[in-house]
């Protein structure tokens, strides 16, 4: 089972979280804050897998205690659960090592999806309309492509692409024409990230946007 706490100050929305989390089979809920004081303190000791960390925290921001939690702790990773969805927000959490990025909008339900997505080893989930951002802001800066992705064929590329949008390995599976299957879809993605040089979803996604 994944270890998983929360950092929420909205009692509706920590309570929700809380239950949703408790009547999964695959999670052990451990602990949940209602501030980054708090969590910076209790985070350590739960020794979570997962944290869900909410951006907006009264005094001490979700970004930042993430940030202090990663000095004592380094082990978890954090997926952030908040309604911000501008580009400074979103950036800045993935570039301090957020592993995952969900809207309040998608719920619960878009939380546990993310956790199981980040455990089984499908790289950093993001809600539909971030990773859109992600492919904005990478257009944007096209003209400043870093050498590596100039190493990626077009399927490798459009590969790319698509888990930068959020989608699972079936989905990107379903989407490249022709069609293929999600054993081959890990198999892309595993050249893709030795050829850039990286481990995961978000190193591949900073290092698509120029990042890193």
């Amino acid at each position: 089972m994944t270890r998983v706490s929360i950092v929420e100050d909205v009692p509706e929305i920590r309570e929700a979280l809380i239950e949703v989390l408790q009547e999964s089979p695959d999670i052990n809920f451990l602990n949940a804050y209602d501030n980054g004081e708090d969590a910076f303190i209790g985070l350590p000791l739960d020794q979570p897998e997962v944290v869900i960390m909410d951006i907006g925290l009264p005094e001490q921001g979700g970004i930042e205690c993430m940030l202090k939690v990663k000095q004592r702790y380094d082990s978890a990773r954090f997926i952030m659960f908040t309604v911000f969805d501008d580009d400074d927000n979103v950036f800045e959490a993935l570039k301090a090592g957020a592993s995952g990025y969900v809207l309040k909008k998608d719920g619960p339900d878009g939380v546990l999806n993310a956790i199981r997505e980040l455990t089984e080893g499908e790289g950093a989930p993001m809600s539909r309309s971030i990773a859109r951002k992600v492919i904005q802001s990478f257009h944007q800066i096209n003209n400043q492509r870093d050498p590596d992705l100039e190493k990626l064929t077009n399927r490798e590329k459009e590969i790319l692409e698509l888990l930068s949008r959020g989608l699972l390995y079936k989905e990107i599976a379903d989407q490249v024409e022709p069609n293929i299957t999600e054993g081959t879809v890990k198999q892309h993605i595993h050249k893709i990230y030795k050829k850039l040089h990286v481990n995961n979803r978000t190193e591949a996604i900073n290092k698509f946007l120029g990042r890193i």
